[in-house]
């Protein structure tokens, strides 16, 4: 059965994990616990993921905050009401207004139901969401992490997470992805926890103060 964490339980994996590996604990130490990082499972916050994919996330939520001025309650049937012009003065890229209406498509026929995926483990989880056009690896990730909490997920394909690895474990730049693996091995199955960990440390370390202290 797979595991979930919560607001509650969430400090004291922190400290556990803390407690096995000397960097995350020094992150602990420097920048204390992270943010428990939290998304409600819908529609929306799935559309925030995908506008996510490969831009900043200030970008992603412009657009999210454009779609939702034009549109009251993100939801599939308010969101197939729109043309590609209007998605366009939304910031919805060709790809993206693709990718949406597809997701909006099928959750809106039944296809998918969200809901659901909350009863089932990571790969039945993965491979319902990848009929979804635009939806692969990394967005499966995030859904995941931040909305259903599943306590053991590592998106090597996630550019802030390793390069907050390799920077907090003193890895070569071209440390691939197999060996990146290996090295949050020792974390499970409790990864995600050390990814929120590595996370917050990647975002306290690129603030000015900090910096400054470095």
């Amino acid at each position: 059965m797979f595991e979930t964490f919560n607001q509650h339980n969430f400090y004291e994996l922190c400290d556990y994990l803390a407690s096995k590996d000397q960097e995350l604990a020094s992150v602990l130490a420097k920048y204390g616990y992270p943010p428990f990082w939290t998304r409600p499972n819908t529609f929306e916050s799935l559309v925030h993921i995908i506008l996510e994919q490969q831009v900043s996330l200030a970008s992603a939520l412009a657009a999210m905050q454009k779609l939702k001025a034009k549109i009251g309650a993100v939801t599939p049937a308010n969101f197939l009401k729109l043309n590609d012009e209007e998605l366009k003065a939304c910031y919805f890229s060709r790809q993206k207004t693709v990718y949406v209406r597809d997701l909006a498509e099928k959750i809106g026929s039944g296809q998918l139901d969200l809901s659901q995926l909350e009863k089932l483990p990571d790969n039945e989880i993965r491979e319902q969401l990848k009929k979804v056009k635009g939806i692969g690896d990394w967005t499966v990730h995030i859904y995941l992490i931040f909305i259903l909490h599943h306590t053991d997920v590592f998106p090597t394909g996630d550019l802030a997470a390793v390069n907050a690895l390799k920077s907090l474990k003193k890895l070569p730049k071209d440390t691939n992805k197999d060996e990146l693996l290996r090295v949050v091995a020792d974390w499970k199955p409790f990864r995600t926890i050390g990814l929120m960990m590595i996370w917050h440390y990647y975002l306290e370390e690129r603030k000015p103060a900090n910096r400054k202290k470095s």
